[in-house]
């Protein structure tokens, strides 16, 4: 089950399961229970864990003026609520450090109310509601999904790790060891690219380790593999490890920007190393029309393909602990065989995209045949002209479908790289304009949109922000919050239409969602219809809008160069930006705004 409900009087509480992380939304139904309402206080209880508040980095501008519980920090939403109707917890974000519990956890939500006087009055237990709901990495039946972490912009990153810290060592080395010193952050803690990668790389570097570690331990096993980017040094060494063994088969991008006559590229170093202990026959390089594009793990014992992960994430430094990426693993025999077959296909046939082109896997869709598989259809790529306007069509038709229930507002809820290019990608067209309709709850993010839509006050039109705010400046001391540079923020490509309605679905997977990659890439696109993954997928794009939404809002174009300071941080840097919580009920009006998308918002997830 996706969410989990309760109610007391005029309140109500929903949760969500998320990938280690839990949607809140909360909901007042009459005017009298909203009139004078200062915000929510939520505790959270871990399984086998000490209670603890979450922390809200808004605080009141004299906060003598309301109830204050000395024993808490002044950031604790018990003495400064959150003045929204949603929020997500993560956990390893602010407690329990980078090794959080998993199981079933308490939320605890009070709302807040101010006196005749305009005081917040102390919390009273009465009104709380509390819900119970499952908090670990995300599985269903046969499939797990993880999500990159994919915050090196922000706050919490400076938190843990620093100002100045480096995402891999200077120079060009393609092994390095990793449990090597990296850094030391503003509190004095010292921590190592190990750690780092961990906190980055979150649950989807946990499904990817996991699964080479799983291979390495039981001689039994081999491994096939697509991959794009291939620079990650602990994922090297062991992929060097099983090549000794004679293991693995890999098929490696050789365009351009992974090879090139001096060889002096990471993936050229790698295929030089790996040749040496597999075989040059054990690799191939290719990159059928443009690029071989997946990002896919093969696993198999003597009985065929048995598990297979795919996803958007790529196996580097940078797609594991910069971009925001996702990562699928099917533990099942049908779906890995499917994989392992367009491997061969592609293996035997020297990545030819015409041959590919011409194959059954290029034509016709998979369709999962397992009953605790998650309904899901794949489609293989590079596909002819034809075939591919026809999946990318069908996928607009599913977005623009979401605008013409008269029953429900619709919603689309998106994070794709690449939003640019001419008037050839459908897909991009689409999602591009669709925050101007008001028919459909419309949150998105790209590192290339074609304009940009923050949250708005008094309509009801979408969001639509970009991962790469560019040369920006924020307002001190926000201006600490690293960027990424040359690279991708968003490197995801997931679409999930209808959360909430009644069938839902997300597009995933490593296609870049272009009719030109569609026709020249080696790709994999997955159509999943099912509530729970479409669900972790729409937490995912929430968390990702929402902290971009704010970079984007508050970012101003600055050529000059950041200042060199201790990093603020939490309640203290809000403070100093001189933003404060409003000490009247006033804040809560656009949610009950029948014209503001702050309405339709909390009717969507609260109601």
């Amino acid at each position: 089950m996706a969410a989990v409900s309760k109610q007391k009087d005029a309140f109500s509480v929903k949760a969500y399961r998320g990938d280690a992380k839990t949607l809140l939304a909360f909901n007042l139904t009459t005017a009298a229970s909203r009139k004078s309402l200062a915000g929510f206080t939520i505790q959270v209880t871990p399984p086998g864990k000490a209670a603890y508040y979450l922390l809200n980095n808004l605080r009141f501008e004299i906060p003598g003026n309301h109830a204050q519980d000395p024993q808490e920090p002044a950031a604790s939403s018990l003495n400064a609520p959150f003045q929204k109707f949603r929020w997500v917890h993560v956990t390893a974000k602010d407690h329990q450090g980078l090794n959080p519990a998993f199981g079933t956890y308490t939320y605890t939500v009070t709302p807040r109310y101010f006196d005749a006087q305009g005081s917040m009055q102390p919390a009273d237990p009465k009104l709380s509601v509390s819900v119970k709901i499952s908090v670990d990495r995300f599985s269903k039946g046969k499939l797990a999904v993880g999500f990159t972490r994919g915050f090196v912009q922000s706050q919490a990153f400076v938190r843990h790790f620093g100002l100045n810290a480096l995402i891999r060592p200077k120079g060009k080395d393609l092994l390095f060891k990793t449990s090597q010193p990296s850094g030391t952050n503003a509190a004095g803690e010292n921590f190592t690219y190990a750690d780092q990668y961990q906190w980055l790389g979150w649950t989807a570097r946990d499904l990817i380790f996991d699964l080479l570690d799983e291979v390495a331990k039981d001689k039994t096993l081999s491994l096939d593999i697509f991959a794009y980017d291939l620079n990650e040094p602990d994922i090297i060494q062991r992929l060097l490890a099983l090549g000794k063994e004679k293991r693995v088969r890999i098929i490696l991008d050789n365009a351009a920007l992974h090879h090139d006559t001096k060889g002096d590229k990471p993936e050229d170093e790698f295929e030089a190393l790996f040749a040496k202990r597999a075989g040059q026959d054990a690799i191939w390089r290719g990159h059928f029309g443009r690029y071989s594009h997946d990002k896919v793990f093969i696993v198999s014992d003597k009985s065929g393909a048995k598990k297979v992960l795919t996803g958007s994430t790529n196996f580097s430094v940078t797609g594991l602990y910069v971009n925001s990426n996702h990562v699928l693993v099917f533990n099942d025999a049908d779906v890995a065989k499917t994989y392992a077959a367009v491997f061969e296909e592609s293996w035997n046939d020297n990545t030819s995209k015409p041959k590919f082109v011409a194959s059954d896997y290029a034509t016709e869709p998979y369709v999962s045949k397992t009953a605790s598989v998650p309904k899901t259809s794949i489609t293989f790529s590079p596909h002819s002209e034809e075939i591919a306007a026809d999946i990318l069509g069908g996928l607009v038709q599913r977005i623009n479908k979401e605008g013409k229930s008269a029953a429900k507002t619709g919603s689309v809820l998106f994070a794709v790289m690449e939003l640019g290019g001419g008037p050839n990608n459908p897909v991009y067209s689409a999602l591009c304009d669709l925050h101007k309709n008001q028919n459909i709850f419309s949150y998105g993010i790209s590192d290339t949109p074609k304009g940009i839509a923050l949250y708005p006050l008094g309509k009801k039109t979408g969001v639509l922000v970009t991962g790469k705010p560019g040369q920006s400046r924020l307002p001190p001391p926000f201006d600490q919050v690293p960027g990424v540079g040359a690279g991708h923020q968003i490197h995801h490509k997931f679409v999930v239409c209808g959360f909430n309605g009644p069938n839902p679905v997300v597009y995933c997977g490593s296609s870049n969602l272009a009719l030109g990659g569609e026709q020249a890439n080696g790709d994999n696109l997955l159509a999943i219809s099912d509530e729970d993954v479409a669900t972790v997928f729409a937490i995912e794009a929430l968390e990702l809008v929402d902290h971009f939404d704010f970079l984007d809002r508050t970012a101003t174009v600055s050529k000059a160069k950041k200042p060199k300071k201790a990093a603020a941080v939490g309640t203290q840097a809000a403070v100093s930006a001189g933003w404060f919580l409003k000490a009247d009920d006033a804040w809560a009006a656009k949610y009950y705004d029948p014209n503001d998308l702050h309405s339709v918002d909390r009717k969507l997830f609260a109601g």
